[in-house]
């Protein structure tokens, strides 16, 4: 049996952290996985500028209401789904998740929490656990899914890696470079063609 696990932002949706960056006017948060392997670090890092800037969650959230899926994003997603089971596995935070999930069609997520103190300021966030992506698909291995993963970013190339197939998707040219043997694609018709015939 066959499980498709997608990254989100990148592949999906917009990245939310640049998108943040551009309305805020702070360049720095424009850092992402794609730029920072070690994602604690990269956390922290935005948990201080926030601080800094006096930016917290009710900021960030009317920012992502405002953020649309990438072009054809919801049409691939539905007809992915109308062949094999998908889930999302993403490092993003369910506050953040949950108007991106509405206008995909509520595909299924598993991401991670933040906490927040009343004045909306982000305190800390909780990891679903170490490694979250590829923990993810060893439990879904072990239940006896074969995995097809595909993603962008540093922080998914070890369930790209894992599975049964996986897949580059407009990636840097410099995580394609230091990864030849993964297949990489720019197109939603291409990475389809190669999930189906991964399924078959």
């Amino acid at each position: 049996m066959n499980i498709v696990c997608l990254d989100l932002e990148g592949v999906l949706v917009p990245e939310i952290w640049i998108a943040f960056s551009e309305e805020s006017g702070i360049p720095e948060l424009r850092r992402t996985t794609r730029d920072e392997p070690d994602y604690d670090k990269l956390m922290r890092w935005r948990l201080g500028i926030l601080k800094e800037h006096g930016l917290g969650l009710p900021q960030i959230r009317e920012t992502i209401s405002r953020i649309e899926p990438l072009p054809g994003a919801r049409e691939f997603l539905d007809e992915l789904r109308s062949f094999t089971q998908t889930i999302i596995i993403s490092d993003t935070f369910e506050q953040f998740a949950a108007p991106l999930m509405e206008k995909l069609g509520w595909p299924t997520i598993m991401c991670n929490t933040l906490s927040a103190a009343p004045s909306g300021e982000i305190t800390g966030y909780q990891m679903r656990c170490s490694e979250s992506k590829l923990t993810t698909v060893r439990a879904l291995q072990s239940i006896g899914y074969d995995t097809i993963a595909a993603g962008d970013s540093f922080n998914d190339l070890a369930m790209i890696r894992a599975g049964k197939a996986g897949f580059l998707f407009r990636s840097t040219p410099q995580i394609i470079r230091d990864n030849p043997q993964i297949p990489a694609f720019e197109e939603y018709d291409d990475l389809l063609a190669a999930i189906r015939s991964a399924c078959s």
